[in-house]
């Protein structure tokens, strides 16, 4: 993995606070970063976010939305500050950016017709069974269905979750991948299709967890490592759960993973 450029780990962190607003790129994904009815920003990442920047000295902070797959080139070109949509942390996007340590852990789940008519349960049964697979845009899900057999053109690719669920709700897909906390979620007023019990999928043939994190362009070590000093001291006090607990996470998702773990160094 390249080093990080930038003479002493990058001057953002004094400009955010001498302006006193950051830019958090989100992804319209509930409950990860989104406008809400009301027009407000929040999320689990922007509400995370709001926390640690006002303990950094940065009493404000500002959406700029975009689709996930520009996330990161949206970060790179200086649209935004920071990527606040909780980001999966793979090995290839840590060769593109440096993301602060996990702040929470996630297994997978489908969305699929009620009673899952066709019995699947891991990316091995959508394979098998020659399901209609959907994913979205950038999503971590694409490089575990082709992992397990599945021909990555044959994938159908919708812009988020809500549009995974219509493409199962109107027959077009057998099965949406996503997160088990957006699936479990985006179901719950939906007449006709449910959300699979959580697995981990599989990655060199071990079952494999996911984690959540900030994003921050390489150049900016600093403000990654005072962002973190802060988010280890809401878990060890356990305020990052409280803050979290309203999103739909669980005890369960919290995690002492690492993003050094995580990015397969």
């Amino acid at each position: 993995m390249p080093a990080a450029s930038g003479a002493g780990g990058g001057d953002l962190l004094d400009r955010l606070r001498a302006q006193g607003v950051v830019r958090l790129g989100i992804a319209g994904e509930i409950p990860f970063g989104y406008i809400d009815r009301n027009g407000e920003l929040t999320g689990e990442a922007p509400e995370l976010a709001k926390v640690v920047f006002k303990r950094l000295g940065v009493d404000r902070v500002q959406p700029v939305p975009t689709e996930f797959g520009s996330l990161v080139p949206g970060l790179n070109s200086q649209q935004f500050d920071v990527v606040a949509a909780g980001m999966y942390i793979t090995p290839e996007r840590c060769e593109q950016v440096v993301f602060s340590d996990p702040d929470y852990q996630m297994l997978d789940s489908f969305i699929v017709r009620r009673g899952n008519p066709l019995g699947l349960r891991d990316y091995r049964d959508v394979v098998a069974k020659k399901a209609r697979f959907a994913t979205g845009t950038g999503y971590a899900e694409i490089r575990y269905a082709v992992e397990a057999g599945y021909r990555e053109s044959d994938i159908l690719i919708v812009p988020d979750q809500v549009a995974g669920l219509n493409a199962v709700e109107a027959g077009r897909v057998d099965v949406f991948a996503g997160t088990a906390l957006t699936t479990r979620e985006v179901v719950r007023k939906s007449a006709t299709a449910e959300a699979t019990e959580p697995f981990a999928p599989l990655v060199d043939g071990e079952p494999h967890v996911d984690g959540g994190a900030f994003a921050f362009r390489r150049t900016e070590t600093k403000l990654r490592d005072a962002f973190n000093a802060e988010l280890h001291a809401l878990k060890r006090s356990g305020e990052l759960f409280r803050i979290l607990r309203p999103f739909g996470f669980t005890e369960a998702e919290m995690t002492d993973l690492t993003a050094k773990e995580l990015c397969g160094g």
